[in-house]
């Protein structure tokens, strides 16, 4: 019965040394190993492992994983003194245990020096950039990419110094003070104005361009058109008049008394009212009694000719 009771009590006094001694390394954390409170070595690898049982050396363990700190809203002033509110964010992670341990102990500690670093950075990275090159239309303009790269360089370079990792710095809003928003979107809008203006301009002289050119065009081919149509006139007026002699020379009184029939029928309606002397030669073939018209009247082909 003793002999039982001394198994039993070597058997828990093995088991409370094995765990002062041994511990086990989580692959989601570092552990620093501490002697008398000093750190003396880090275990960055999941595992089993001892040391010597506290108090002589004791087990901190951290996370090995990427953390997040948002530093909150805060109020800046840009090169050309415009007042904007900035939130941004960084992401960090423990890359020293044993000079994070020393320096910031924790993870609060760790995050109000990068909180310090990260608005104060922005607050200079800010400073020398015009509002126009951070928030434009161009894309072209837009410099506010270039100036992150620089802040997010010069913060991880920093946050060595504490042991720590930078894997991202990033800004959430961009905005303007609600006192200036007011003042800020009339200028916004007045330079929509002016651009839409310029846009307007642009468009009216290239539509006056477009104008003179069809103009130009139209007259051109009027002109042709003009050219051509006085060419056929002149060509027809030619065959006419040769259609005209032709036939006068063929027979020179059936012509004369088709033309004088022709201008009966121009100036003579039911409204008109002719004076004209006896002997005019326009009343010849009115005159039933003049010899030439009886000559046409008896003559068969004639008439069927004027018909």
């Amino acid at each position: 019965m003793k002999t039982k009771l001394i198994m039993i009590t070597i058997a828990i006094l093995v088991i409370a040394a094995s765990g002062l001694v041994f511990y086990q390394v989580d692959e989601r954390e570092y552990v620093v190993i501490t002697q008398f409170g000093d750190p003396i070595k880090a275990i960055k690898e999941a595992g089993l492992n001892w040391k010597w049982p506290d108090p002589i050396q004791s087990v901190n363990r951290y996370n090995n994983r990427l953390m997040t700190y948002e530093m909150g809203e805060i109020e800046y002033l840009t090169e050309d003194k415009k007042n904007v509110m900035v939130d941004a964010y960084v992401v960090w992670k423990i890359d020293d245990p044993i000079k994070f341990m020393k320096t910031v102990k924790n993870r609060l500690g760790a995050e109000t020096r990068l909180g310090d670093i990260l608005s104060s950075e922005i607050g200079i990275g800010l400073g020398k950039y015009d509002l126009s090159s951070l928030i434009a239309t161009d894309s072209e303009k837009i410099k506010f990419g270039q100036m992150m790269q620089e802040v997010k360089g010069i913060i991880s370079k920093k946050a060595v110094d504490y042991g720590t990792a930078i894997a991202d710095v990033k800004v959430t809003m961009l905005n303007f003070p609600e006192r200036n928003k007011l003042s800020v979107f009339k200028r916004m809008r007045a330079e929509r104005e002016r651009i839409a203006k310029g846009y307007r301009s642009e468009g009216t002289e290239k539509a006056l361009k477009i104008r003179a050119d069809a103009d130009k065009q139209k007259q051109i081919i009027l002109s042709k058109a003009y050219e051509k149509a006085q060419k056929i006139k002149g060509e027809g007026e030619a065959r006419a008049i040769k259609i005209y002699a032709d036939a006068y020379e063929k027979d020179f009184k059936f012509y004369e008394l088709i033309r004088t029939l022709e201008s009966y029928e121009k100036f003579i309606d039911g409204k008109t009212t002719v004076v004209l002397s006896a002997d005019s030669e326009l009343l010849k073939f009115i005159n039933t009694s003049n010899p030439e018209l009886l000559e046409f009247s008896k003559n068969p082909e004639l008439v069927q000719r004027s018909n």
